[in-house]
């Protein structure tokens, strides 16, 4: 029988826990943009984490602003902290779409934003607008990254204010990385320009 302590396993079968809280999530690092090309968290660098500490992973990326027009906010994976960002992946992308003027609401499928056995950088957002009040929010999960057994699952769902005619899109994202090697580092940046401003927060979540 295990022993917790507010959410911890102290003991278990006779074994002592590794102390990762159960089910909560931890904030491990935060990233600022200020016109940046990337924002890399790469496991062992600059006090990241991103092993088998925690069965999965989850990034929050809060108002990532564009600095070029019509940019998409996208991400990759690393096998080789973060030497390359160009893991091959196959994926899923359908959004929700609805103006400001109230009318011509749609949900679709995005053959153009999902990927087939492709190292491109996936895309996590509709097309955003550089204006003062621009931006896409939302979040990551990536599961079980450093297994060496299984393929590298991801879900993603994203709010963007989209340009022209005032839109918000929200965009669900799945799909996995095809590879058995374990992924230590993770990639954001503008499929166009830079990141002029937002905030990137990575939470490991143990259980």
């Amino acid at each position: 029988m295990a022993v917790v302590s507010n959410g911890t396993t102290i003991i278990d079968a006779g074994a002592l826990g590794s102390g990762v809280p159960t089910g909560k999530m931890i904030l491990i690092k935060t990233l600022t943009a200020s016109s940046s090309a990337t924002l890399s968290f790469v496991h062992g660098a600059s006090s990241v984490v991103f092993d088998d500490t925690y069965d999965k992973y989850v990034f929050k990326f809060i108002n990532m602003h564009p600095a070029t027009n019509e940019a998409y906010f996208t991400f990759n994976m690393s096998l080789d902290t973060g030497s390359n960002y160009n893991v091959v992946k196959t994926t899923t992308f359908f959004r929700a779409n609805h103006p400001e003027a109230g009318s011509n609401g749609s949900l679709a499928y995005r053959t153009g934003d999902d990927l087939a056995q492709s190292a491109s950088f996936q895309r996590l957002s509709a097309q955003i607008g550089n204006g003062n009040d621009e931006s896409t929010s939302g979040y990551l999960t990536i599961f079980n990254p450093s297994s060496t057994v299984f393929q590298k699952h991801f879900m993603a769902q994203s709010n963007a204010y989209q340009i022209g005619n005032e839109h918000t899109n929200n965009s669900h994202i799945a799909g996995y990385g095809n590879t058995t090697s374990a992924i230590d580092a993770i990639q954001f940046k503008m499929h166009s320009g830079n990141t002029d401003s937002g905030v990137i927060k990575l939470y490991g979540i143990g259980g």
